[in-house]
């Protein structure tokens, strides 16, 4: 099954008020053409507006959206070539798989031959193509949000719009229907922008991925450059599992200050409410002694590969990652040493960077 050929998207300062409420902040910008893009942030941050924005489904207070060359800001959702998928399958229950994947080419009056063979091609591209003749009912979660995705599919769309779509299923199956997911696209290359609260799925997803916040544009980078140079501490904390360490303190020259310790910071500034930042693969447990900081163990987690260990350093909790083998009881005195070059400090007031 073929598809056409990526189209560039562009958000133009898009604003969206709903009354006295901002929901997006002059939200601008470009997704490449056949690029997949995610749009990430927690419930209210205005991502799943901007979508609904892009679909037709809301309209914009200001701004202007461009698909391809063409501007389709006040053009009705059927006629922008778009095709959604909602974090609900949707589907017709009286309506066998076959026909639910059809129903775009039917009210288009596509002759019934290229149906049929749209329909297939769809079913297996999404590996659903032995379950034609059954109806929703018979069908498990999985198989019923394969349908949904047939079904936006076979219109062979320039833009594939995605809500939440794996959000209903269970642990294991949206591992695997994230693969299918980025399989597919990658082999169709439609230019596709995904909706997501959960950073697993825009880290695993995405070639970019762009992060808001209370309807504003926090950074926009591929995951390696967002996880290893976060542009603040919102985007440092939100992407990581487990979520990036924070230290509290103060940055005096280029020495850190908390709770009696003093780390070498790879910044130089004076900042009385400063944060120190430290990714857990990027810390250490050791002897007290040798540690940049004295702390004692909180909890300890075996995760399968490695060990998760808790730590208390003064009133902060840190998250150390250490290896499969580790062993510590709750309570006792350890240290925990970073890695130089990998830290990070913020401005605690703004939650700026300070580079």
């Amino acid at each position: 099954m073929s598809s056409k050929a990526g189209v560039p998207v562009t958000f133009d300062k898009i604003a969206k008020s709903f009354g006295h409420v901002q929901v997006l902040e002059e939200l601008s910008l470009q997704v490449q053409p056949g690029e997949f893009l995610v749009l990430l942030g927690a419930s209210g941050s205005g991502k799943t507006t901007a979508l609904r924005i892009l679909a037709g489904l809301e309209t914009a207070t200001s701004g202007r959206i461009l698909i391809g060359e063409r501007e389709v800001t006040n053009v009705l959702p059927k006629y922008r070539d778009v095709s959604m998928v909602f974090q609900s399958y949707a589907l017709y229950p009286h309506k066998t798989v076959a026909e639910n994947i059809g129903f775009p080419l039917k009210v288009r009056k596509v002759p019934l031959a290229e149906q049929t063979a749209a329909i297939r091609d769809a079913a297996a591209q999404v590996q659903i193509d032995q379950l034609l003749d059954r109806y929703p009912r018979q069908l498990s979660g999985g198989q019923r949000q394969r349908v949904a995705l047939a079904r936006a599919m076979v219109r062979r769309p320039s833009v594939f719009l995605m809500d939440e779509p794996l959000s209903n299923l269970d642990a294991k199956l949206r591992g695997h229907m994230r693969a299918e997911l980025k399989h597919m696209q990658s082999t169709l290359g439609t230019t596709t922008i995904y909706v997501t609260h959960d950073q697993i799925e825009a880290m695993t997803l995405a070639h970019r991925v762009a992060i808001l916040e209370k309807g504003v544009l926090q950074q926009l980078d591929t995951p390696a450059n967002i996880y290893n140079d976060p542009a603040n501490l919102f985007v440092a904390q939100f992407i990581g599992s487990p979520p990036m360490n924070v230290v509290h303190g103060s940055l005096e020259g280029s020495s850190f200050q908390t709770s009696g310790a003093r780390v070498t910071a790879p910044v130089s500034g004076r900042i009385s409410k400063a944060i120190l930042g430290a990714r857990p693969e990027d810390c250490t447990v050791v002897a007290p002694a040798k540690g940049d900081l004295k702390a004692e163990i909180y909890t300890v987690e075996l995760i399968g590969d490695h060990t998760l260990v808790t730590v208390k350093a003064g009133q902060d909790l840190l998250t150390v990652k250490a290896p499969k083998d580790f062993s510590g009881n709750t309570g006792e005195n350890i240290g925990v040493s970073f890695s130089r070059e990998r830290l990070f400090v913020f401005d605690t007031e703004s939650g700026a960077r300070i580079r």
